[in-house]
């Protein structure tokens, strides 16, 4: 997903790319509190250790971690699960993926779009093993001592 110059990253997950394959991602809304959205505009929002989950008729962000916000009488929960917006189309499928495939659903990122609403870009990712994992590094390196050989060589 290309972001534009308007859109920035509030909080991602940089882990996740290096723990699961990511088949693909879908972007959806948040339905957050005031006091939310304040911390999310100050960046202090984590998703590190979250995931998606099918819940109550829903798909639902759980365990991402929006701090209290300090100048608020009445606050949120910090690791509340918070409902994801989606269509009904999308949850159905989500839901098959995760039935399935076993699918996990990983937050990756949550960034402000150009009208200002809050949005998640979601992963559909199956988990790597250990082999994998090391197999993404070894392709890594191999690029980027590609790059500086060719840089070397062009001088």
């Amino acid at each position: 997903m290309a972001l534009r110059g308007t859109e920035r990253f509030v909080a991602q997950n940089r882990r996740a790319r290096h723990d699961f394959h990511i088949e693909s991602t879908i972007e959806a809304g948040l339905q957050l509190t005031g006091t939310e959205v304040k911390v999310l505009r100050q960046g202090l929002a984590s998703i590190n250790e979250a995931y998606a989950t099918d819940r109550d008729g829903g798909i639902y962000l759980v365990n991402a971690h929006f701090p209290e916000y300090p100048a608020a009488r009445l606050n949120h929960e910090p690791r509340r699960p918070r409902l994801l917006l989606l269509h009904k189309r999308e949850i159905d499928r989500l839901r098959g993926a995760i039935k399935r495939e076993g699918i996990t659903l990983v937050p990756l990122a949550i960034y402000f779009n150009e009208r200002g609403r809050a949005k998640l870009e979601l992963g559909l990712a199956k988990g790597k093993r250990k082999a994998d994992k090391r197999e993404s590094e070894k392709q890594r390196d191999w690029q980027r001592d590609k790059a500086r050989i060719m840089r070397e060589r062009n001088r």
